[in-house]
């Protein structure tokens, strides 16, 4: 049986860990053996984003360390996946020995959705999500893992569930990570354009695969009074979206 080892990340242990423990079904379902290292932390990338490569080493070298014996590293975010993919290898690119060990996590190392089509290439188990929903890719996924194609086929596959894209479906929603810091008028301008896409398609639900921009559209949605709910496609492929959408108030 593979043995996986789910990449929880901090937003979702955080603000939804519902969509850890819908990754845990979807995989389960998908007959893999799921473990969830109870040393792992933050990936790293708000201190590689700022330029605050020895901070960003440390930690690497704690994920590294904690994932090192597992079949496959698998997170229900490109953000975080794209870091130890891309960013981990770079990061010891004058360090021999902790190369190795970043090349062979990236190796290892798969957005969700896309584990789940382009790895297990598996049918998912029956879902049923009645409604129409939108999807916006977040540019990690779309741009450093190439994910675009992957959760659509997932979606195509759930009962019940009309897909309406949105007009510009790979346009930033103005989180990125610390940008929304650095930049909040421009953050802002850039959620203000997204939501008014989202909204533009009559869409009940949008959903995407990582957190922050999940967070971040959530937020400004309601800002701006429109009625759509937000969810991680984790809960939509698990059947488990029954509860309150991103953003409304936890039971």
């Amino acid at each position: 049986m593979t043995t996986v080892a789910l990449f929880v990340t901090c937003l979702v242990d955080l603000y939804r860990p519902g969509v850890g423990f819908a990754s845990v079904k979807l995989l389960e379902e998908a007959g893999c053996e799921v473990v969830v290292p109870e040393a792992q932390t933050c990936c790293g990338q708000p201190a590689y984003n700022s330029g605050d490569r020895r901070d960003a080493m440390a930690i690497a070298r704690q994920v590294i360390t904690a994932f090192a014996d597992f079949d496959y590293v698998v997170a229900p975010s490109g953000s975080c996946a794209g870091m130890i993919k891309h960013h981990y290898p770079a990061l010891f690119a004058g360090d021999p020995q902790w190369r190795i060990k970043a090349d062979d996590l990236a190796r290892r190392t798969h957005e969700l959705t896309s584990f789940l089509v382009d790895v297990l290439q598996v049918e998912p188990a029956p879902a049923r999500f009645d409604g129409t929903v939108t999807y916006h890719d977040s540019c990690s996924s779309l741009r450093e893992l190439g994910i675009q194609a992957q959760p659509r086929a997932l979606l195509g596959k759930v009962e019940g569930l009309a897909l309406r894209e949105l007009k510009t479906p790979e346009a930033c929603c103005g989180f990125g990570g610390t940008f929304c810091v650095k930049y909040p008028e421009i953050s802002t301008e850039i959620a203000s354009r997204k939501a008014a896409d989202v909204a533009a398609t009559g869409a009940g639900t949008l959903l995407a695969g990582d957190m922050g921009c999940l967070l971040n559209i959530a937020g400004r949605l309601q800002r701006e009074g429109h009625a759509v709910k937000v969810r991680h496609i984790a809960e939509v492929l698990a059947g488990m979206a029954d509860g309150p959408a991103i953003g409304e108030p936890q039971s």
